[in-house]
């Protein structure tokens, strides 16, 4: 591939992949915050305690935060009843956090909102360009593979 067309396609990347991500995670933190009351930091907490990061300094590392406010959010989510605290048997100072059923339900709406929104937004290509953009996606997924 010639510089040009390397050069385009970086361009084409900046154009289109950062600006669809980022009204894609507006549209969630519009439905978490609108409908559910979560805060983005709260938002981000249940999302990682779903993906087994379930201690409030794992959390806080994750978010790239501080344990104070990463704290608040688990507390203000414990309060609302989305998030349990359990003390590890083998090590007590060892808080465990998981999700309740409520929460995990509230997460399940939050995607499937946001599903949806993608939805409306894949329904406005034919057909055949949905082919070629998943088909693109693929290649896009291959370009960004470690090895």
């Amino acid at each position: 591939m010639s510089n040009a067309s390397i050069s385009a396609l970086i361009d084409k990347f900046w154009e289109s992949v950062p600006p669809a991500w980022h009204q894609t995670r507006a549209q969630i933190r519009s439905v978490a915050a609108e409908k559910f009351n979560l805060t983005v930091e709260q938002f981000q907490v249940l999302r990682r305690i779903r993906r087994g990061i379930n201690s409030v300094s794992a959390l806080a590392d994750a978010n790239r935060t501080g344990r104070p406010a990463v704290s608040r959010a688990v507390e203000a989510l414990v309060q609302k009843g989305l998030v349990d605290r359990t003390t590890d048997p083998r090590d007590r100072r060892h808080i465990r956090l998981s999700l309740t059923e409520e929460g995990g339900r509230i997460l399940d709406a939050i995607f499937r909102a946001a599903e949806d929104w993608l939805a409306t937004r894949f329904e406005r290509l034919a057909p055949a360009d949905r082919s070629h953009l998943l088909a693109s996606l693929d290649l896009l997924l291959a370009a960004f593979d470690e090895p």
